[in-house]
């Protein structure tokens, strides 16, 4: 067995990787193509016709609360994901095309970031830890898309309210609640979901209730007998507002995976995984537009790992929230959160506790409590109508198994308004993350703070252009340096992930160009190129990180022909990673980088959508989409994945 066959074979024995069989099943069988939601109104239909589609939107400023992104954030919104080919309506599977983001596999929602490792990006919803985005299997998001506003990618600087990773955060923001009766449903041949939303008590309060179910064990019964895929989530929401300015919530959502492979009569689990939250909140509406925001929030993670055991994490977690205006040009944002986890496994069957393996996976993931809190404070300064400042600082305790850490992590960012049309933005910052795993996994978490924290600071630089059609052109320099890694994956691809944690420095530098008008609009696109290198150092050796590639490019053109026919294609370009050699020095083993990459990657995704109106408040659309049409495999360290070809065929409704 080769190094990253092991290595690939300590994550499909978590459910992290696919393994041969799943992805070529998936290629040739539509088993598990992502969701295909629909959205709450026609947003995409001809200006010709009113009642279908609004106005073109104006030029994209990319703002929250009022404040101007700073060139590290990203953000994608419902309505351009829908008309995104490729993405299958779900805003969380559009991440892949946003500058910086390099996927471990094409289609697999594991992510490098500007060179940080999938287990130092950080996944919230309405500031709730989320352990993972995706169902088993390249299948579609865990929320379903239709209670999803807007996602964001911090790449890197991010402003001081986000930490305890040191890589990449990704936020998703909920809509609103509102009280007229609202919905939409789809119907495709592996799974079938919905949402609905309803107002009462004198339009007062609001109940929302989505999600979605599998029937793929059906499917697979009887095409692939010795598959068996599920998966199925679900949210609920209950919102009641006390006064015009105070409004109580709560809630609640979850997800179930379960993928296993049965030969001679003997199954063996790949996958099986599950997480449930509980947000009850309070949010007060302040004087000149401040906001409050007190929550308490309860989870319950679990996930099978080798031998038949689980683990599983019990955690309860509040956080305070607040930003006020102060003056005309000054707005301060604060806040404080604290999280206790309950970390517990079964116990190993069959196992020799002396034996050093044993011994090793038993000292990364004890059972034992943990827990972190941490404040934050910055202010958004609008010194002169062209200069903005946000200065900020956020302070995070961790304890774990005895161990203790404290973190210090100041953040500044500053938009230069050069003119009407150009700004120049720029982000410095300071992060740190206690030690994590190849990629989130829901109740498995590294316990040592003995080693320390990983730490990483990170600098943005670039500029952004309005131009003519209502096209925003952005290019950003970037640099980061990381210490106390603890990214298995990009130093040893073929090391023991479940037993050893090897700390490295690390080191990523490039340039992201971002082109882009709306896909909402009737001819709609972008292109987002990225030039990096990322590197490791460990046990005196420099070498290109596992999974450095180079050139990263996306493209996508979105038109609608009329008739309330849209029509869609994206073409992706990976350069290739590079390959190692093993140099194994007595007890020591380090990576020699061999003068080759592995060849390139690209695919081409497609959509094709026919809508019909239903009256003035419904619509009905027939939509066709494929990821990877070209039926095109991977090479990673010389061995063929995939291909992860995923295709799809439904209906989608809405009513509004």
């Amino acid at each position: 067995m080769t190094q990253l066959q092991r290595a690939l074979a300590s994550l499909a024995l978590l459910g992290l990787w696919p393994n041969t069989a799943v992805a070529q099943t998936t290629s040739s069988k539509p088993a598990e193509p992502p969701s295909e939601p629909t959205q709450a109104g026609p947003a995409a239909e001809p200006a010709a016709e009113p009642a279908a589609e609004p106005p073109e939107p104006e030029p994209i400023e990319v703002t929250v609360d009022g404040v101007k992104h700073p060139p590290s954030v990203s953000s994608l919104t419902r309505e351009e994901v829908r008309q995104l080919p490729g993405a299958f309506g779900d805003p969380f599977r559009a991440i892949e095309i946003l500058p910086g983001v390099t996927p471990i596999v094409s289609g697999l929602p594991f992510f490098y970031v500007r060179g940080a490792p999938p287990g130092n990006v950080g996944y919230f919803l309405d500031g709730v830890r989320v352990p993972y985005l995706f169902h088993a299997a390249a299948g579609p998001s865990v929320i379903h898309p239709g209670l999803v506003e807007r996602v964001d990618l911090h790449a890197g600087g991010y402003p001081a309210r986000f930490g305890r990773f040191a890589g990449a955060i990704v936020t998703a923001v909920t809509n609103e609640p509102r009280t007229d009766a609202h919905g939409e449903a789809n119907l495709r041949l592996v799974d079938t979901g919905g949402l609905v939303e309803v107002g009462f008590a004198d339009e007062k309060a609001s109940a929302l209730l989505g999600g979605r179910f599998s029937y793929t064990a059906l499917l697979f019964s009887a095409i692939s007998p010795e598959i068996t895929l599920d998966y199925r989530d679900y949210q609920a929401r209950f919102s009641y507002d006390l006064t015009p300015k105070d409004r109580i919530s709560l809630f609640a959502f979850g997800a179930y995976d379960f993928l296993s492979q049965t030969e001679a009569d003997i199954e063996t689990v790949i996958f099986g995984s599950e997480f449930y939250r509980v947000d009850a909140r309070y949010d007060r509406k302040l004087p000149q537009g401040g906001k409050l925001r007190a929550a308490v929030t309860s989870g319950f993670d679990q996930t099978r790992v080798a031998d038949g055991r689980n683990t599983r994490d019990i955690f309860i977690a509040s956080r305070l929230e607040l930003e006020q205006p102060w003056l005309e040009n000054l707005t301060m944002r604060a806040g404080f959160d604290l999280q206790q986890d309950l970390y517990r496994a079964d116990e190993q069957l069959y196992a020799d506790p002396d034996d050093p393996d044993t011994e090793a996976f038993n000292s990364l993931f004890p059972p034992r409590n943990d827990a972190a809190l941490g404040g934050y404070l910055d202010f958004v300064w609008q010194l002169d109508p062209r200069l903005q400042l946000t200065p900020g600082l956020r302070v995070d305790g961790f304890f774990s198994n005895g161990a203790s850490a404290l973190a210090v992590d100041p953040r500044l960012a500053v938009v230069v308004d050069l003119t009407k049309d150009i700004r120049l933005l720029h982000t410095l910052g300071l992060a740190h993350q206690p030690p994590s795993f190849l990629v989130p996994v829901p109740g498995l978490a590294v316990a040592s703070l003995r080693d320390g924290l990983q730490l990483s600071i990170q600098a943005a630089a670039g500029v952004e252009l309005d131009l003519p059609l209502a096209t925003t052109a952005t290019v950003t320099l970037f640099n980061g340096i990381s210490d106390n890694l603890s990214d298995t994956l990009g130093v040893r691809p073929g090391g023991d992930a479940l037993t050893t944690i090897p700390r490295s420095r690390g080191a990523a530098k490039g340039v992201e160009v971002y082109l882009r008008r709306s896909l909402s609009s009737r001819i709609g696109g972008f292109i987002a190129y990225t030039f990096s290198r990322a590197e490791r150092s460990l046990d005196g050796f420099t070498f290109p990180a596992a999974f450095d590639r180079p050139h990263v490019l996306h493209s996508a053109l979105s038109a609608d022909l009329g008739h309330r026919v849209r029509v869609g294609a994206r073409f992706s370009l990976y350069s290739g990673a590079p390959v190692y050699d093993t140099l194994v020095s007595g007890a020591d083993e380090n990576l020699r980088l061999a003068p080759s990459r592995d060849p390139a990657f690209y695919r081409l995704d497609f959509r094709v959508e026919k809508k019909w109106l239903l009256g003035d408040h419904g619509w009905l659309s027939f939509v066709v989409e494929m990821l990877n049409s070209t039926l095109n495999t991977e090479t990673l360290q010389g061995n063929e994945v995939g291909p992860v070809t995923i295709p799809s065929l439904g209906l989608e409704g809405a009513f509004f």
